[in-house]
């Protein structure tokens, strides 16, 4: 068992010998933890407090990309990256003492598909390590995605070669939208409910319907491609989030 035995009553509490000591970093082998928090503001929110959560993860060497979200699902996000699990945990939960409601969330990590191995090193380091926001790209969406398991549609059982190929073509697709659109693409395999997190950063908000519905057209998408729900908004420093969602004072 892990954690505290004992109680009230004046009975000793012991700490378990398993227990370990949480300063300790969890970090991946490779790459970067990822998680987005999809927020909606209460009354009790304190924007001061906010501000202080985003400059004490950035000051700790993390990234933490302040979204206000469009539409009704949540009232800003906040996508954050850094190398060790715990502080991204103590983001989440500076920015829930912080008065925010967290009403979704996703979890994963920057990696190196197996379709990109031997890729030049340049571009390998932009996928594991990638630098957070883009200049001018402040339209921004979130969507997680797996791959059909279906009898006839079995992305596991269709050969390597054959799954290479698609997602080749469905990379080319993608290349057509260098300099419009940068597409972060996130592993989420037994981390969370689908298998990628997809996240979009794009000049204008057309920019990115456009790109996702261009490459929807790519078998890789059109036959075993599954989808979640999409967040849709706007990139911006913290402070002008806030003063964005009308939250001007603690």
């Amino acid at each position: 068992m892990w954690g505290l035995f004992g109680g009230a009553d004046g009975v000793r509490v012991t700490a378990s010998p398993y227990t370990r000591d949480v300063t300790d970093p969890v970090t991946p082998n490779v790459g970067w933890g990822v998680v987005h928090l999809f927020c909606k503001a209460g009354p009790a929110v304190d924007t001061e407090d906010i501000i202080a959560a985003v400059k004490r993860a950035e000051s700790d060497g993390d990234q933490v990309v302040p979204v206000a979200i469009l539409g009704h699902k949540a009232d800003l996000a906040f996508m954050a990256l850094g190398d060790d699990l715990w502080r991204l945990r103590r983001l989440q939960a500076d920015l829930a003492n912080a008065g925010l409601e967290i009403v979704d969330s996703y979890v994963s990590l920057t990696e190196l598909s197996e379709y990109s191995q031997g890729v030049p090193e340049a571009m390998r380091e932009a996928r594991l390590h990638p630098q957070l926001p883009p200049a001018d790209k402040p339209a921004w969406c979130f969507y997680p995605m797996s791959k059909r398991r279906n009898p006839e549609q079995n992305w596991f059982t269709t050969p390597y070669d054959e799954r290479k190929e698609m997602m080749y073509e469905h990379g080319a697709s993608g290349r057509t939208f260098a300099g419009r659109v940068l597409q972060v693409v996130t592993g989420s395999s037994g981390l969370d409910d689908f298998e990628w997190g997809v996240t979009l950063f794009a000049q204008h908000p057309d920019d990115l319907k456009e790109v996702v519905y261009t490459m929807r057209f790519d078998r890789a998408s059109a036959e075993f491609a599954e989808f979640g729900a999409f967040y849709t908004g706007m990139v911006a420093p913290v402070d002008e989030v806030l003063a964005q969602l009308g939250l001007t004072g603690s």
